[in-house]
């Protein structure tokens, strides 16, 4: 009877125990049905990303995408000088003509008049500009002063003397080329010009066969859509010419000049040294490139719309643009690029840039990692900037003064600014100018979340050795003239064998090795120059594309855009 009586409480107790675990095993999945529908989407992940890449600022240390990637605030100790190149002492500019370059007045025939009309933007016209002056002289022309574009996408109505100094060009260059300001009557009458176009790069046999019949024929002869119509490959006395030009004869008005050094200066009271920044982020830009930076549907809504306006432009993989190294460095990646050189959070920056796609938001990592931020906007007062604001080629030329007085000059693409400033920097000392390797540098900041900040800071400085400005940093004839003008830089040759042949020690004064100075030793950066092109022309743009041409010449899309660059035309900030 007692065992019966245990089996009896037994079963009893067995059938409240089934229910209770029941019970547990279903707060259990009503638990786990509750933290899935709370966890977040990937789409919600996506912006969790993105508020983790926002860097926080604090007393030591920028966080970055994850805890583990820290930047510091300072750049670090370098074996180096960030402001300054030591081998910059050895080289000069010299553009003198040798003794073989007889002066204009001897070659010039009174009967021919070549006038140009410029294309593009305040940087692309100045290209244009220069090689004119060296294209009259080929054909032994006199130059009338050239026509600025005033309806390209920027539309500026100013002409040539307001911006440069029109008097100082002519008195300035009158024994190379004679330059005249208005193309003269004939006969009383106004003397209409043949106008003709040239192809890219044309050498100087081009211009003798394509121009000079014309020239002989007509007496005036107009080239329109003047623009990189010169070839690289000249002789020296046309090379020195060039430099000439651009580096001597060019020179601003007194009001340009004069509001620019207002603004080196108040630069110059915050800091002894600065950096200029030409930040080209603006929507048509990014547009153009077909990049994408991950923004998702609305960023590819937004820029898609925009790249619809050229009619010529094909469909391209973002990511390929990327990892090529065409498509230019978001603003946080300029910042950790230059924190990874050497440059701490107190350096000062001068952004010379137009309104960035993202405004503020986008803005806001390059300015956690350098609060010091200036723009000509900060520097001055609308009063002052009011004779130039509503003229965007003189806006233009005070950033590019801004820019070339500074102590480094940096970029995040390879447009017709960066060029120019950086052949110019050449010229003069060779100061400072940092262009990105984008190429290399795109997979360091794809997986920098995986790195450490000592890693990523030390692959960095190895793929910029070459980009930096350096002297020999690119071989003679490589790149455009205007960015790499070899023919008019020139070594003293005699001081720098003084200083080789003295004691070296690594990491003092003297620097340490080539290849720590940028200088080439071999090929290896022939490939990390990425072709850039810009859009400009908003009549280009928007113009349709004869199908039939493509047909006619048997190329393909790209190749016919290569030979037909004027459908793709640079801009020039």
């Amino acid at each position: 009877m007692g065992a019966a009586a245990f089996h009896r409480r037994r079963h009893r107790d067995n059938g409240r125990l089934i229910p209770a675990i029941s019970a547990v095993f279903g707060a259990l999945l009503l638990v786990f049905v509750l933290f899935s529908f709370l966890t977040p989407s990937p789409t919600d992940d996506e912006h969790l990303l993105h508020d983790l890449r926002r860097p926080v600022v604090n007393d030591a240390v920028v966080n970055v995408e994850v805890s583990g990637f820290r930047v510091p605030t300072s750049g670090g100790r370098l074996d180096r000088d960030i402001w300054k190149s030591r081998m910059s002492k050895f080289y000069y500019g010299c553009s003198n003509a040798s003794k073989k370059f007889p002066e204009a007045e001897g070659i010039t025939h009174s009967n021919r008049y070549l006038l140009i009309a410029t294309s593009g933007g305040l940087n692309q016209q100045r290209t244009g500009i220069t090689d004119a002056v060296v294209v009259a002289r080929i054909l032994n022309a006199t130059l009338v002063v050239p026509k600025l574009d005033q309806k390209s996408f920027w539309k500026d109505a100013s002409n040539f003397s307001e911006i440069f100094d029109v008097d100082w060009f002519i008195s300035h260059l009158s024994k190379d080329v004679k330059i005249i300001k208005e193309l003269p009557t004939r006969a009383g009458k106004i003397w209409t010009p043949y106008t003709m176009r040239v192809p890219r790069k044309c050498s100087a046999r081009c211009y003798q066969s394509r121009v000079l019949p014309n020239l002989l024929k007509k007496h005036a002869v107009q080239l329109t859509k003047f623009d990189y119509r010169l070839s690289n490959k000249l002789d020296t006395d046309l090379q020195k010419l060039r430099c000439r030009v651009n580096y001597h004869a060019l020179k601003f008005t007194d009001p340009i000049i004069q509001m620019a050094e207002k603004l080196v200066h108040r630069m110059r009271k915050r800091s002894k040294h600065y950096i200029a920044l030409h930040l080209r982020f603006e929507p048509d830009m990014l547009a153009f490139s077909g990049c994408y930076y991950g923004g998702g549907d609305k960023e590819r809504k937004e820029l898609g719309g925009i790249r619809k306006r050229w009619k010529t432009l094909h469909n391209i993989n973002p990511d390929k643009g990327r990892r090529q190294g065409k498509c230019p460095l978001t603003p946080e990646e300029v910042g950790l690029m230059l924190r990874a050189l050497g440059y701490g959070k107190d350096v000062h920056i001068y952004v010379a840039s137009g309104d960035v796609y993202g405004g503020e938001e986008t803005l806001a990592p390059l300015k956690s990692l350098f609060p010091n931020f200036y723009s000509k906007d900060t520097l001055a007062s609308k009063e002052e900037l009011e004779p130039f604001s509503t003229f965007s080629s003189r806006m233009a030329a005070l950033d590019f003064i801004v820019c070339d007085e500074s102590d480094v000059f940096v970029t995040n693409n390879n447009g017709n600014m960066a060029r120019i400033l950086a052949g110019r920097r050449r010229y003069y000392v060779h100061k400072p100018t940092i262009r990105p390797n984008a190429k290399k540098l795109y997979r360091f900041f794809l997986n920098r979340a995986n790195m450490t900040w000592k890693a990523f800071a030390s692959s960095v400085r190895t793929y910029q050795r070459g980009f930096m400005g350096e002297p020999k940093e690119m071989r003679p004839g490589r790149g455009e003239f205007h960015e790499n003008p070899a023919s008019c830089i020139c070594e003293d040759t005699e001081a720098k064998e003084k200083t080789d042949s003295g004691p070296r020690k690594l990491g003092k004064e003297t620097g340490a090795t080539r290849k720590d100075v940028g200088e080439v030793v071999d090929d290896e950066n022939d490939d990390d120059e990425p072709e850039w092109s810009d859009p400009d022309d908003e009549e280009d743009q928007n113009a349709p594309l004869d199908e039939g041409l493509f047909n006619r010449t048997g190329l393909d899309h790209d190749t016919f855009l290569s030979e037909e660059p004027e459908l793709e035309e640079l801009l020039s900030d």
